[in-house]
């Protein structure tokens, strides 16, 4: 096996380019990889497709740092807050850059990822009739179902293929084989998907800690580009069993984000001008340890034996 840790920074570097299609969020609420949203807009990236059905901020701030030429999502803004300041100033007036807006919704771009991470042209489905999805997002095609004699029409979503997927996970082995547990969301429609991944790992561990539950492993590591260690990747967003949500975090960015220059004074002092994670999760200080779950909710053991 081939060991694939590296710091961030380089993961990035060596595994993105300008106008890459990179999901983020595919966790929804959960595990979202905000580490990998600073080290993009650090590196300056242009012209990217930011791809999550729910991304909190981290879709805003990418927009607002002009790194977005397209988003492909359900929704983009603040869940404590409310729609995005950056993405409605890009939507509506074109600063810093008009953005093109790929709408799904959460189930229709589920769908897309499943037939992407299954070597489907296409998905049918139903639920978004009568919508106006159907009208915004001309890659939807309207037919009809070829096996009903009332020809009842379907749309047609066709398959979603990222270049990049980010994932925030628990604890990771050196060879990229990982475990996730809680929500997962689309995470693994999305990885099987996407043509590269990036695992966020809040803990390296040994091989054998990961073998040992072979359930827990959504992605094996033979599929993983780069393993990084990233403690606290998702914050302000939660990780299960690790960190918990930072919705005062999140409430400050709403409010100082509201005007172009208040974004830029805030992405400065958060992200521009700090190296990296590490000092990231220094400025916190406090404010991140009072995040950490110290409590024990286990799971029951499982038993694995062959014998």
């Amino acid at each position: 096996m081939t060991e694939k840790l590296m710091p961030i920074k380089e993961a990035v570097a060596s595994f993105v380019s300008d106008g890459d299609g990179v999901v983020l969020g595919a966790a929804l609420e959960n595990a979202i990889p905000f580490a990998a949203t600073h080290e993009l807009i650090r590196q300056g990236f242009r012209n990217l497709n930011a791809i999550a059905p729910i991304s909190d901020i981290s879709t805003d701030m990418l927009i607002g740092a002009g790194c977005v030429a397209e988003v492909t999502g359900a929704w983009v803004g603040n869940v404590s807050g409310g729609l995005g300041h950056n993405y409605r100033r890009a939507a509506e007036t074109g600063l810093p850059n008009p953005i093109k807006i790929n709408d799904y919704s959460n189930f229709s771009i589920g769908m897309a990822f499943f037939a992407g991470a299954y070597g489907l042209p296409y998905v049918p489905l139903k639920s978004i009739l009568g919508s106006d999805i159907i009208k915004s997002n001309p890659k939807i095609i309207l037919s009809e179902n070829p096996f009903s004699e009332t020809k009842e029409p379907v749309a047609l979503v066709p398959a979603l293929k990222p270049d990049v997927a980010f994932l925030v996970v628990q604890r990771a082995d050196r060879f990229g084989n990982s475990h996730i547990w809680g929500s997962t969301g689309l995470t693994q429609e999305a990885s099987i998907a996407a043509e590269k991944i990036i695992v966020l790992a809040d803990e390296i561990v040994e091989p054998e800690v990961i073998a040992s539950d072979p359930s827990r492993v959504l992605i094996p590591g033979f599929g993983v580009n780069a393993v990084c260690h990233v403690p606290a990747a998702s914050h302000p967003a939660p990780l299960i069993g690790r960190w918990k949500r930072d919705n005062e975090f999140l409430h400050q960015y709403h409010k100082e984000t509201r005007e172009p220059a208040d974004f830029n004074r805030w992405c400065d002092e958060w992200v521009r001008d700090l190296p990296d994670h590490d000092a990231y999760r220094t400025k916190l200080g406090g404010q991140l340890e009072d995040l950490r779950i110290r409590g024990e909710a286990l799971s029951a053991p499982a038993n694995y034996a062959a014998e």
